[in-house]
Parts: C-alpha cells; structure tokens; sequence
C-alpha cells in the first residue's frame, strides 16, 4: 500500500465569495477604525489584524498528515511533525460538527494514552469543501486495520464533550452568565 500524505495546502482553497467577505469585513474593520479611532489608531488596529492572521495563515497551510507502515505522523505547520506507531492508535473515526454556518467533518484518532488527536489535511467542511473525504478516510482506516490486531482496537468511551453540542454548551454558559450576573446584582443592591 502506499503510503498517505494530505497537505493543507493543496486541500484548503476558500471560495470566492468567503475570500470577499473576508475583503468586507476588513474594510468595514478598517472604515470603522479610522472614523471612531482617528487614521493612526486605525492604521495600528488594522496592521495588528494584518500581523495576527498571516502567521496563522501561514501555520494553517503547512500543517499535514500522512500514513504509513510506521504510523500516523501529524503536522501542525511547526516542526516535522509527530509519528504516533500504530500500537498506540486506539480508534479513527470521523468528527462531525453541526453548526448554524455549516457542518464540518474532521478524521480523528484515538490514542492508548486517552488522548484524541485531529489529521490536519484531511477534513471537510462547507467552506473549504473536499469531495474526496470518504474515500481518503476509508484508505486511512484500510491502512489502520491492515497494521493493527483486532483486539487492539477498541471504541472509546463518549465524553461528555462528545454528547453536549456547541449549541448546547452555549446556551448554558449563557444561563450561568445570567445566574452569575444576577446574583451579582441583587448582592450589590
């Protein structure tokens, strides 16, 4: 078999219409800057924007992941990257997000150790859309089965992370902040 490579870069394209709103949302940004804040304050905010996003753009497109007989090794776009032997990968499956912008699907492994780790390059989403995911996940899993015991692989457990959506969780962190704040008040009157 051979071995996996998914690149970042070659797979995170944004589409037009996200890449102007981007555009938008920058040059209100830097409209609203300069008219409340004044053209130097406006120009700091915006260099700052500026300043932040490349290098985490650039993070972003050198991130990867590949699979191979020595197991999965996975790059977060610093350094070379870490190879995780296939004794030690416990379960794959997918991540599927559900959300109000779009849903999103990320492969994911599950370590002997607990942990769970994402493959960066080899996800899916409404804005940056990848017609190829399922076949590219069922060839990780292939490679999985192939270099790993039956009895080594063993579904985890859900936490309760697994079981509360996004949604969810914000609806309750707004109804403590409510609480909270509530009682804040009433304290201080």
């Amino acid at each position: 078999m051979n071995e996996l490579i998914f690149r970042a870069k070659d797979r995170y394209r944004p589409s037009w219409s996200h890449l102007l709103m981007t555009l938008v949302i920058f040059g209100l940004e830097g409209s609203l800057a300069v008219v409340k804040m004044g053209p130097t304050a406006g120009a700091w905010l915006i260099g700052g924007t500026i300043l932040l996003l490349i290098p985490l753009g650039c993070v972003t497109f050198r991130s990867w992941s590949s699979v191979g007989p020595a197991g999965i090794t996975i790059c977060w776009g610093l350094g070379r990257g870490r190879t995780y032997p296939w004794h030690e990968v416990q379960w794959i499956d997918v991540r599927k997000i559900e959300s109000q912008t779009g849903d999103s699907q990320a492969a994911r492994m599950f370590l002997t150790s607990g942990r769970r780790r994402s493959l960066p390059g080899l996800q899916n989403s409404d804005m940056y859309p990848d017609s190829e995911f399922d076949v590219d996940f069922q060839r990780v899993v292939n490679w999985w089965e192939l270099s790993t015991d039956e009895p080594a692989r063993i579904r985890p457990q859900k936490r309760s992370r697994d079981r509360i959506s996004p949604t969810v969780l914000g609806l309750l962190l707004a109804v403590l902040i409510a609480v909270v704040a509530g009682a804040v008040f009433v304290l201080m009157h």
